[in-house]
């Protein structure tokens, strides 16, 4: 598998009477078996404040790949996948609850994600093996 693209946002309102100002959206392009395709990881924004409490992180940007700063928005989807090989076989996943976004965070080796967003930013791609 090929990592192409890690980047993530918070969704904004389309009507007044909706709930997307609540919510993150983060997303992962990638390559595999020669097709490109995209998993997209909703989430409660709340957690965005509480990210030291899933990762090893003390501030947001977490850091600095090339000239991007990388926020943890950036690393939910791409923590998700590798955490969670079955989500290869989904386009969209939510997650409304700290106990399960913690449960990919546990055990995720974090100290691989400068390298891997280095490799993004400066070689078009991460090779995962």
């Amino acid at each position: 598998m090929l990592i192409k693209q890690c980047s993530g946002y918070e969704l904004e309102k389309e009507k007044k009477n909706t709930s997307e100002d609540f919510f993150n959206r983060s997303e992962v392009t990638y390559i595999e078996a020669g097709k490109e395709k995209v998993l997209s990881v909703l989430y409660v924004r709340y957690f965005d404040e509480k990210f030291n409490e899933f990762t090893t992180f003390e501030q947001d940007p977490l850091f600095e790949a090339g000239s991007r700063q990388i926020f943890f928005k950036d690393i939910v989807g791409l923590v998700c996948l590798l955490q969670n090989p079955d989500f290869r076989h989904r386009k969209r996943v939510y997650i409304n609850s700290e106990k399960e976004l913690a449960s990919y965070f546990k055990d995720f080796n974090e100290k691989k994600l400068p390298e891997v967003f280095e490799a993004i930013e400066n070689n078009g791609g991460y090779k995962v093996k």
